[in-house]
């Protein structure tokens, strides 16, 4: 490794510099007019123009996905589930809900919804059963709730908040996140409520791949059970910004095995400056504390959404490990993946409503 010296003088002026820059990283200001993009592989697709939203919500139902050329009524499906998601957030903001009543109402809703990884159709671990992560954040505050390896609870988001409201702490995992459910009274199903016969599917393929130790490259199943989670983020009417994130976790997890889902700062982080929600591989996602990475770009090196977003998905993380949605205090929104595609939504008071899966 290479030091060098300089004269007082000129430690002086880096020092200056840092304070500078230190002092202009408020946070961005509601502009009237604002850019919404969402990015894919290393360009940037038509911006969107929007003007000044008095609400925004962008959801994500997972990155990894079917087929191009899966059925026509599968993929209308899947568009439909989104819309029906965003449908629910979009009428509760209108009707001035706060950014984390509608994170957690919209991310129920995707919860229930068996084509998703997470309550109902999450992913199996690899003994065939079901242990569920979420997390919750308020950026106006950074109060914060998670849970993990939760086997009973039908909607994990609504505990995560019971974490974050009746609780000093953040983090409940396993048997005592279990118990505590039981003590707040969150609603209760049977573990195999989560089973649903296309999960199996992914199941056999992955434990069979498995046992083969086959390298080659991952048939369509096996890319789409190698990612999901569900997700959303919101800027309310007030300004305020929130991220909610639920997750089946990875087909053929080992017992026990945690990702990303429920930590604060690696899928899913809110604060002032921005609100993010991870899909993908968890274990990258936590060695590069992917969603607080976002943030802090943009609050300690002056980078808007989309540029933290692209420089952290697309060049820190590696191809294919997933990616995710985003949203500022301006009310611009992203979706940067590097998989084939991403099951995402977006809306916004001036009319904005569209859901996709690949790039357009």
């Amino acid at each position: 490794m290479r030091h060098s010296s300089t004269s007082p003088g000129r430690r002086l002026l880096p020092l200056l510099l840092a304070a500078a820059a230190c002092s202009s990283s408020a946070p961005p200001p509601v502009a009237n007019t604002s850019w919404s993009l969402t990015l894919h592989g290393d360009s940037a697709a038509t911006p969107h123009p929007v003007r000044g939203p008095a609400w925004a919500i962008a959801i994500h139902g997972g990155a990894g996905t079917i087929a191009r050329d899966a059925p026509a009524a599968e993929l209308a499906a899947y568009r439909t589930s989104l819309e029906r998601a965003l449908t629910v957030g979009r009428d509760m903001l209108a009707k001035d809900a706060t950014a984390l009543d509608v994170c957690e109402a919209v991310v129920r809703v995707l919860e229930d919804d068996p084509l998703f990884n997470a309550g109902r159709g999450a992913a199996c671990n690899e003994r065939g059963g079901h242990e569920l992560d979420a997390s919750i954040m308020d950026g106006a505050t950074l109060r914060c709730g998670a849970v993990a390896g939760v086997t009973t609870v039908r909607h994990p988001i609504s505990l995560a908040r019971k974490v974050m409201t009746e609780t000093k702490h953040v983090l409940l995992m396993g048997s005592g996140a279990e118990e505590f459910a039981t003590s707040v009274g969150v609603e209760r199903v049977p573990n195999d409520w989560f089973t649903t016969e296309r999960r199996r599917q992914m199941l056999d393929e992955v434990l069979r791949e498995r046992a083969a130790k086959k390298t080659a490259a991952a048939t369509p199943l096996l890319r789409a059970a190698a990612c999901g989670t569900v997700g959303c983020v919101v800027r309310d009417g007030k300004g305020d910004l929130a991220a909610a994130t639920s997750t089946g976790g990875l087909t053929g997890k080992k017992f026990g095995r945690v990702g990303d889902s429920p930590i604060v700062g690696a899928g899913n982080y809110a604060n002032r400056f921005a609100a993010v929600s991870g899909t993908g591989t968890g274990e990258q996602f936590l060695r590069h504390t992917v969603a607080r990475s976002i943030a802090a770009r943009m609050e300690f090196g002056g980078q808007t959404l989309a540029q933290a977003a692209d420089a952290v998905v697309m060049h820190e993380l590696d191809r294919d490990d997933g990616g995710v949605i985003a949203i500022d205090g301006a009310g611009n929104m992203v979706a940067v993946y590097s998989s084939d595609g991403m099951y995402r939504g977006f809306a916004d008071a001036d009319g904005r409503f569209e859901v996709a899966i690949f790039e357009r």
